[in-house]
């Protein structure tokens, strides 16, 4: 399923080839994924899309205090972000990337692409564990530059409504945020723009979520 849209970001020349050669995945991008700036492969393209099945989720990271953004399996759940195509070489070094997760296929009738979806190509999301309590249930707190990138890619591609989207349908938000922004322990943290800190701000407070102080 596909709608006609630009893409959000000029195709690689060869992806069409490549693609058709059996050298390209893709995968599911529901958090960082979303904002291009944290990608630290060479991808060939992405797009705006969809997935039915699972529903986003902040969820404690085994041995540590703080959350991931992650998803897990929801029958009626619809979930907005991106689809990114990359060169199958490098599936190894996505997982390991997503080393806290575990890799699932996406069937093709549980997701729908905007743009030119490219055919007969394995398409991944990274998935938590389902039984996992949420961030809230746990205490588990969240990076604010991990949620600031994560946040501005959601701004970037759905503007406003699509940010706002995220925030309420993303569970366990009702928890910590460490105030790291001005020294990021996010590896790949952003550079926000005049505006971004304040909407991205006041919209976690609206949410439920309380800033603490790194100590």
């Amino acid at each position: 399923m596909a709608d006609v849209e630009p893409p959000i970001h000029q195709d690689d020349p060869q992806l069409e080839r490549l693609a058709r050669e059996g050298r390209v995945i893709a995968y599911f991008g529901y958090g960082s994924l979303v904002n291009k700036r944290t990608l630290r492969t060479k991808f060939l393209g992405i797009r705006r899309a969809e997935v039915l099945g699972w529903r986003r989720a902040w969820l404690p990271r085994k041995g540590q205090s703080m959350a991931l953004l992650s998803v897990r399996p929801d029958e009626a759940a619809l979930t907005q972000g991106v689809v990114v195509y990359d060169l199958a070489d490098h599936l190894p070094s996505v997982d390991e990337r997503e080393a806290a997760y575990h890799r699932r296929v996406v069937m093709p009738g549980h997701i729908t692409i905007r743009g030119h979806a490219l055919p007969d190509v394995p398409l991944f999301i990274y998935e938590g564990k389902p039984e996992e309590p949420d961030a809230s249930q746990t205490g588990a707190a969240i990076l604010q530059s991990y949620l600031d990138a994560v946040m501005q890619g959601f701004y970037s591609l759905y503007e406003e409504a699509g940010l706002r989207r995220f925030m309420a349908e993303t569970e366990g938000f009702e928890t910590s945020i460490l105030k790291d922004r001005a020294a990021p322990l996010y590896p790949r943290p952003v550079t926000l723009a005049d505006g971004e800190a304040e909407l991205f701000d006041r919209l976690v407070t609206q949410r439920g979520a309380r800033f603490i102080e790194c100590s």
